[in-house]
């Protein structure tokens, strides 16, 4: 047999779908974020400067002060590595003290760490759901893939439920009957759209029809709450949800995920996940890192404001200028495209052109024809990076004959006392006039 050959098959058809995709090669800095730098080729001579827009480390923590003397730190005391898995090599307190903090952050009595936010979904869910008897898993119809995996390993029936669709979910739940037992899984915030979940509405449901809940909380923790708790904090359901699912490589700038619930819960996931079991812990340094970020973010809210507010203006100017934004209430500002070569065409157009990096988004990420760039600004980016975004991104538009809309726009929120105030924040103002301010 060739094996090769149905290697370069795979990828061949990929292309032919235009799915194929290329990385690329990027270093950030982290003292000048959201400053990078791209190196096109091998030849260093071709080594460029660029602005990332696309960055999931949507607070900047990854750069903060107190993030990276924590992790020197530890690095320095414990070393680089964890040991091995933490059956075998043990728990090093950095983790323990990490997990303590995320339990505190959520308001549950205990936490598990794992070296992902997707392992974690796929651990605690299949986990969870296989040791309920004949359990019933009721899944919103855009979760993530870990949370499909860990829905598919628990060998549970599911059933989806349309959309932050209540009379659906409720449907399927009265007909589930209030004695099976039931495990509702969502995300308080859908990252592509940026829509969020009515996650009262489904605490209420849960109630009335007996109903465990899990949720995935990994892009709203550290951004929304009073102390970066997520949605459920913001909304004051916390208390009121059974697992709450985050990671700590998007608010909280490091790596991992991790599960917060009742002591039980907890102890049932570590005690039977393979996932979690047979998996080298989080090392020292990112452990440390980690829990610096969360400690900051409980009593910090500065990065929340400035980048809420970075969120409106980015979406007001795109908006002012015509460009086709997603409406949602989240900080995710999602640019339509609907197709996915001119979506991979217009990346690679503000990158060389514009020295802006915006990755394409593209099936089987989002649904064919939904093809988007998903834009992420960050406390880092200024009005002076709007204004240069919104003048690359009308040029790209032009350029490859995409479409624009009649410009909808809308006061800004004012901004927090702290905040400098922008002249940009008039809603009347145009894509023109942001370059001019920054000028």
């Amino acid at each position: 047999m060739d094996y090769r050959s149905h290697f370069d098959q795979a990828i061949a058809r990929l292309k032919a779908e235009r799915r194929y995709r290329v990385f690329a090669d990027l270093e950030r800095d982290a003292q000048r974020f959201p400053h990078a730098l791209w190196r096109p080729t091998s030849d260093a001579s071709q080594t460029r400067e660029v602005i990332i827009w696309c960055s999931n480390d949507y607070l900047t923590m990854g750069g903060h002060p107190h993030v990276i003397e924590a992790v020197s730190t530890a690095a320095h005391r414990h070393g680089a590595g964890a040991g091995g898995t933490r059956n075998i090599s043990g728990t090093h307190h950095p983790i323990v003290a990490l997990e303590a903090e995320l339990a505190d952050l959520h308001g549950k009595p205990a936490a598990l760490a794992f070296t992902s936010g997707w392992i974690s979904n796929l651990a605690g869910i299949s986990t969870i759901a296989s040791l309920l008897p004949n359990c019933l898993i009721l899944s919103d119809a855009l979760n993530h893939n870990s949370m499909i995996e860990g829905v598919r390993r628990s060998g549970a029936e599911r059933q989806i439920w349309h959309h932050n669709d209540m009379a659906h979910l409720e449907d399927l739940l009265k007909a589930a009957g209030q004695d099976r037992a039931k495990l509702i899984v969502f995300e308080s915030l859908y990252s592509m759209d940026g829509d969020i979940a009515p996650v009262r509405e489904i605490v209420a449901l849960a109630k009335k029809y007996n109903a465990m809940t899990y949720v995935d909380e990994v892009h709203a923790v550290g951004m929304y709450g009073a102390r970066g708790g997520g949605i459920c904090e913001r909304d004051g359901v916390m208390a009121d949800i059974d697992v709450i699912e985050g990671t700590l490589a998007k608010g909280f700038g490091t790596l991992g995920g991790y599960i917060a619930a009742d002591a039980n819960i907890i102890d049932a996931v570590r005690s039977y996940a393979p996932s979690f079991i047979f998996t080298t812990a989080l090392p020292p340094t990112v452990a440390a890192g980690a829990m610096a970020a969360v400690r900051h973010l409980k009593t910090s809210s500065i990065e929340r404001q400035q980048h809420q507010h970075m969120a409106a203006l980015t979406k007001h100017a795109l908006k002012a200028a015509g460009l086709p934004v997603m409406d949602n209430q989240s900080h995710i500002v999602p640019v339509m495209v609907g197709d996915a070569e001119q979506c991979k065409a217009a990346s690679d157009l503000l990158l060389e052109r514009h020295g802006i990096y915006i990755q394409p988004i593209n099936y089987p990420t989002v649904a064919m024809g939904t093809e988007r760039l998903r834009i992420t600004p960050t406390p880092r980016h200024t009005k002076d990076h709007v204004a240069e975004l919104v003048e690359a991104m009308v040029d790209v538009w032009t350029s490859l004959g995409l479409k624009f809309v009649e410009a909808n726009v809308h006061p800004l929120p004012k901004r927090e006392a702290h905040s400098e105030s922008l002249t940009t924040s008039d809603p009347r103002c145009s894509y023109v006039d942001m370059k001019r301010a920054a000028e």
